[in-house]
C-alpha cells in the first residue's frame, strides 16, 4: 500500500523507523535515518492511552490499551498472538482488576439453535394398576362366589357395601362441608331397605325408603336446629342414592335365575367402564365433560356403547333364560349411557367436595363408593330392562 492512503508525510517528533530503532521525543538524525526508506514505509500511527469504548479491552474491536514505544518484535509478537489459536492476545485477556463475574461472563444462549425437543411422556393411568387388578379380582371372587352359593349370603354383602358406603358419603360430607347427615338412622335403614326389597320385592323396598327418611328426620332433632334442613336434606339424598338404588340388585336377585340376572349386571357395567378406559387412554382426544371430569372422551364413550352391546348380546343369548341377542344390544346401549351418567355423577360430588377419592379402603381403587358410582344407577336400568324382556318370575 502507498503511503498517499495514509494522508501526509509525518510531523516533525514523529517516532519514525530507523535502525537502533525510535527515540522518543526526538526528530530522527544521523546517517542510520534514510528518507526516501521512511517515505515507502507506512508510519505507526500513536495509539492512545484511553481505549474509544472505555475499560481494560474493546469488545467490539479487540483492540488493547498500549502504553509507551510500539516496538517491530512487539507488532510482530502481537501478530503471532492474535493469529495463534492457544495463545490468546493480550488485550482479549480479562483483566486482573476485574470482578470475577465480569472477567467470566456466562455464555450466550445461541439463537440460532434450536432448543431441545422436550422428552415424550408415556401416558400414565393415574392408579397403581397392580393394585387395582388385584383387589378388583378379589372383589369378583367374593361376589360371585356368595352369588351362586346361597343368595342370602349375596345380600348380606350388598347390605354391608351399603352401609360402607354410607359411611363414606357421610364422613366426607361434614369434612368439607360441615354437613351432619345423621349415619346411625341411614345405616340401619339402608341396610334394612335392601332385605326389604330381597323378601317383599319392590313393594318393600319403598316402604323401608319412606321409614328411613322418616328415621333421619326425626333423629336430627335432638341436636340444635342451626343446619337441621340441609343436614336433613343431605340424609334423604343419601338414603335414596346408596341403599334404594342398591335394592334393585336384590331384586333382580329374587328372579329364578337371579344369579345370573345379576351377573349380567355385574359384567355389562365393568365391560363399558373398561371398553371406556381402554378406547379413551388409547384414542381419545375429545373431552366429554372437561369440567367435570376431564379424563372423559367421547372416543371413550363410543368404546363403552361397543364394548357393552358386544357384551350384553352374548349374556342375553348364553346366560338369560328366553332371551335374545338383539335385547342383549338394546340392554349394552343402555348400561353404557347409565354407567357414564353415573360416574359423572359422582364426580360431580366429589368436585364440589374438593376430593379425589370418596376413600381409601380399596387399595387402587380409592373407596367403595368409587366403585359403585357406576353399578348404583345401572341397577334400575337393568332390572327394568330384564322385567321387559323377559319377566320378572
Amino acid at each position: 500500500m502507498s503511503d498517499s492512503s495514509w494522508g501526509a508525510p509525518p510531523p516533525s517528533g514523529y517516532w519514525g523507523p530507523t535502525e537502533r530503532g525510535p527515540v522518543q521525543g526526538a526528530a530522527p538524525a544521523g546517517p542510520a535515518y534514510d528518507a526516501p526508506k521512511a517515505q515507502q514505509t507506512r508510519p505507526m500511527p500513536i495509539v492512545p492511552d484511553v481505549p474509544a469504548y472505555g475499560g481494560d479491552q474493546d469488545d467490539d474491536r479487540g483492540a488493547a490499551r498500549l502504553s509507551g514505544p510500539l516496538f517491530r518484535d512487539e507488532f510482530r509478537d502481537l501478530q503471532q498472538e492474535q493469529f495463534h489459536p492457544s495463545h490468546p492476545p493480550q488485550s482479549l485477556q480479562p483483566s486482573r482488576s476485574l470482578p470475577p463475574e465480569t472477567q467470566n461472563p456466562e455464555p450466550m444462549p445461541d439463537a440460532h439453535r434450536p432448543a431441545p425437543a422436550p422428552a415424550p411422556q408415556k401416558k400414565s393411568a393415574g392408579r397403581d394398576l397392580g393394585a387395582a387388578i388385584g383387589v378388583g379380582v378379589g372383589l369378583g371372587v367374593v361376589i360371585v362366589a356368595s352369588l351362586f352359593v346361597v343368595k342370602a349370603v349375596f345380600v348380606g354383602v350388598i347390605a354391608v357395601a351399603v352401609v360402607v358406603g354410607l359411611w363414606e358419603l357421610t364422613s366426607r360430607l361434614q369434612e368439607r362441608k360441615a354437613i351432619k347427615a345423621p349415619l346411625v338412622p341411614l345405616a340401619v335403614g339402608g341396610a334394612a331397605m335392601v332385605i326389604a326389597g330381597y323378601v317383599r320385592g319392590a313393594e318393600g323396598a319403598w316402604v323401608a325408603m319412606a321409614l328411613t327418611a322418616l328415621a333421619v328426620l326425626v333423629w336430627r332433632m335432638t341436636d340444635p336446629p342451626e343446619g337441621y334442613l340441609k343436614d336433613v336434606t343431605a340424609g334423604v339424598f343419601a338414603a335414596f342414592y346408596v341403599p334404594f338404588l342398591a335394592t334393585f340388585v336384590a331384586l333382580l336377585l329374587t328372579a329364578d335365575d337371579g344369579p345370573w340376572r345379576v351377573l349380567t349386571f355385574l359384567l355389562l357395567t365393568v365391560v363399558s367402564d373398561t371398553g371406556a378406559y381402554a378406547v379413551g387412554w388409547r384414542f381419545g382426544k375429545h373431552k366429554l365433560a372437561p369440567r367435570i371430569s376431564p379424563g372423559k372422551t367421547r372416543e371413550g364413550l363410543l368404546g363403552a356403547v361397543l364394548f357393552a352391546m358386544v357384551a350384553g348380546a352374548l349374556c342375553m343369548q348364553f346366560l338369560i333364560d328366553d332371551g335374545a341377542w338383539w335385547q342383549g344390544l338394546l340392554l349394552g346401549l343402555a348400561v353404557a349411557a347409565s354407567a357414564t351418567l353415573g360416574d359423572l355423577g359422582e364426580s360431580m360430588i366429589k368436585r364440589d367436595l374438593g376430593i379425589k377419592d370418596m376413600g381409601t379402603l380399596l387399595p387402587g381403587h380409592g373407596g367403595i363408593m368409587d366403585r359403585l358410582d357406576s353399578l348404583l344407577p345401572t341397577a334400575p336400568v337393568v332390572w327394568l330392562l330384564m322385567v321387559i324382556f323377559v319377566g320378572s318370575a
